[in-house]
């Protein structure tokens, strides 16, 4: 190989080394097998360097460390060929995610919401961990789904655990809505703060260890009452239930409340729960099937949009730090109007809105230019939960989310369009086979839904 001139600029370095890319720049993944002088000639076309012999980046890359100064795709290449792994690997966390919410829902019904939450923090804070210690992607992705399993048992177990407690046990019906939004904002804040600590910890080394020791430090949350009496310890659910009561300042009801007076209040619920029941009752009871099947629906299609987009926030452009905290900003604002909503739309109109202006702002986001088009789609999918086999539903999307962007080499619109589309036909479910329950009592039983 002949040598390079020194007085060789960088740029014209890369002329004769590298190939125009799709976007006229040097290109990523391929490199000219022998130097292009010609290419270095004012009045050269483009039209020679294409016959000249190409080959793979062999000898590896160099990354930008203006944003961060090490990240997976740095640490282990994961860029050309190996792209498709990085969404593989967030596909493999949801799947721990799905499968998580599977396996801790059964167990926290058997051993109690408590114990088993206290569990997957230590599970996540240990796994988070570990993955700094990784010596591959493959090791990586098993430690994160080792997370992912520990998050979802904290997600399903604080949100059923945080309802019953708060909305069931602790509140009064007037502040129960204030409660929810409250508890819900929380999620908000917490991507705030993730933004704040990205820009702080460049490293993804140091940002994970941030984030793991949080676990490590978690306030445990006490047992839900209602759990208790079912599971035949009325006389800890007193103890429960009284606690709470001097501290909202009803000194009176610790008095009156004795475990005769819960035992007849949760009567028709113990008889209940002692009735043999399945995940099948979903379907085979007939008021509950066609409800069951549109909430799958409606839950799929919401995280299939949500975390396709949310888990590529980066090829929004702009500063990643200053998106990630607008994004907490946007979240936290339709958190905070979905309680009003909810009062003037009721429950089917408002979440079909919602869905609607989501799909609405996706597809939309397509035909503004790309560096224009930045994050006007965030937040339209925002204070939508899920809950118990619903959260399953809406795993599986948010696995085959992440997926849907592998087609982005060979078909670009696909991703965009999915993401836009299925959250539309969604709300037009909701509204086709769904009751609205504005101003109508909580069921507790299949009994109390099948007699509305």
């Amino acid at each position: 190989c002949s040598e390079a001139p020194a007085n060789l600029t960088s740029e014209a370095l890369l002329t004769i080394s590298i190939p125009p890319g799709p976007n006229h720049e040097p290109h990523q993944c391929l490199r000219f097998r022998q130097p292009q002088w010609q290419l270095l000639d004012p009045n050269a076309t483009a039209t020679n360097w294409s016959e000249a012999a190409t080959e793979p980046c062999v000898d590896g890359w160099v990354y930008d460390h203006s944003t961060f100064t090490s990240t997976i795709v740095s640490e282990w290449d994961l860029v050309c060929e190996y792209q498709g792994l990085k969404p593989m690997g967030q596909s493999i966390y949801m799947a721990g995610v799905l499968m998580g919410s599977v396996f801790w829902g059964l167990l926290s019904d058997r051993f109690g919401r408590k114990p088993v939450l206290s569990w997957c923090c230590l599970q996540v804070a240990l796994a988070n961990t570990s993955t700094i210690f990784a010596s591959n992607f493959l090791i990586y992705c098993g430690l994160r789904f080792l997370s992912a399993f520990g998050v979802a048992g904290i997600i399903m177990i604080s949100v059923t655990l945080g309802e019953s407690l708060l909305v069931a046990e602790w509140t009064t019906t007037r502040r129960r809505a204030v409660t929810i939004t409250i508890v819900g904002c929380s999620y908000s804040l917490g991507q705030m703060t993730l933004g704040a600590m990205a820009f702080v910890l460049r490293d993804w080394r140091a940002l994970q260890l941030a984030m793991s020791t949080i676990c490590f430090f978690n306030r445990w949350l006490p047992e839900s009452a209602r759990w208790l009496i079912i599971m035949g310890k009325p006389e800890q659910a007193l103890r429960e239930l009284k606690k709470v009561s001097r501290i909202n300042g009803h000194k009176e009801a610790t008095k009156s409340l004795t475990v005769e007076v819960l035992m007849t209040s949760m009567e028709e619920e113990v008889a209940s729960s002692k009735a043999r029941k399945s995940v099948l009752d979903l379907f085979l009871v007939p008021v509950l099937r066609w409800r069951s099947c549109s909430m799958f629906l409606v839950s799929f299609s919401q995280m299939i949009s949500y975390y396709g987009l949310v888990l590529d926030l980066q090829n929004l452009g702009s500063d990643i730090f200053l998106l990630q905290v607008l994004f907490g900003a946007v979240d936290l604002l339709a958190r905070a109007t979905t309680t009003f909503l909810l009062s003037f739309l009721g429950r089917r109109m408002t979440l079909a809105s919602f869905q609607t202006i989501a799909g609405l702002s996706i597809l939309a986001n397509i035909l503004v230019p790309q560096g224009e088009a930045k994050a006007a789609w965030r937040g339209d999918l925002s204070g939508l939960r899920t809950d118990g086999f619903l959260q399953s539903a809406g795993r599986l999307g948010a696995v085959l989310g992440p997926l849907i962007r592998l087609t982005r080499q060979a078909l670009p619109l696909l991703a965009p369009i999915s993401y836009g589309v299925i959250p539309i036909v969604s709300s037009l479910i909701l509204l086709l086979f769904l009751p609205e329950t504005q101003g109508l009592p909580l069921p507790d039983t299949i009994q109390d839904l099948e007699s509305q």
